[in-house]
């Protein structure tokens, strides 16, 4: 039965390997217009499921959010984290920020925060006074359990509002 488990989990990770080697079409800097801001959809999981008795995996998050422009900054408005169910969990800016030029900005969401279950989301809403390229904004999602490892990407879409 342990075996058939651990086959399970295995499988299960190299088709999420398969999957991040191919980012999505779709992504929010995907089609490399300029903008003057957008609000960015960015799907994370704080757990994913493995096995016939859906045994959860919990996982580290790492919000990424990376300034694609090598002379202007963005004005980032609001980071917000939602959890499965789009109840708001957390704002993670109280006012706000200037992301400079080619910088990156992260937060951490712990594997022991299970609040988010495996429909959290981010919305961030950036801004900027130019033109600017869009900010390339993933979440990285890993953690080690039972000497097996995970990790993934999940990219952030566009949205309107």
């Amino acid at each position: 039965m342990m075996n058939n488990n651990r086959a399970q989990l295995t499988i299960f990770i190299l088709v999420l390997m398969i999957i991040g080697i191919f980012p999505s079409i779709g992504s929010a800097n995907s089609n490399k217009i300029l903008s003057n801001g957008q609000s960015v959809y960015v799907p994370v999981y704080s757990h994913i499921y493995y096995g016939d008795q859906e045994r959860t995996f919990n996982l580290t998050t790492t919000l990424s959010i990376r300034n694609t422009n090598l002379k202007k900054d963005v004005m980032l408005h609001s980071i917000d984290y939602f959890d499965s169910n789009g109840e708001l969990l957390k704002n993670y800016l109280e006012a706000p920020i200037v992301l400079k030029k080619f910088s990156t900005i992260r937060y951490v969401i712990k594997a022991t925060d299970k609040r988010g279950g495996s429909g959290a989301k981010f919305i961030v809403r950036w801004k900027s006074k130019d033109l600017s390229n869009a900010p390339l904004i993933e979440a990285i999602m890993i953690s080690t359990q039972s000497q097996q490892g995970i990790s993934f990407v999940s990219r952030g879409q566009a949205i309107h509002e």
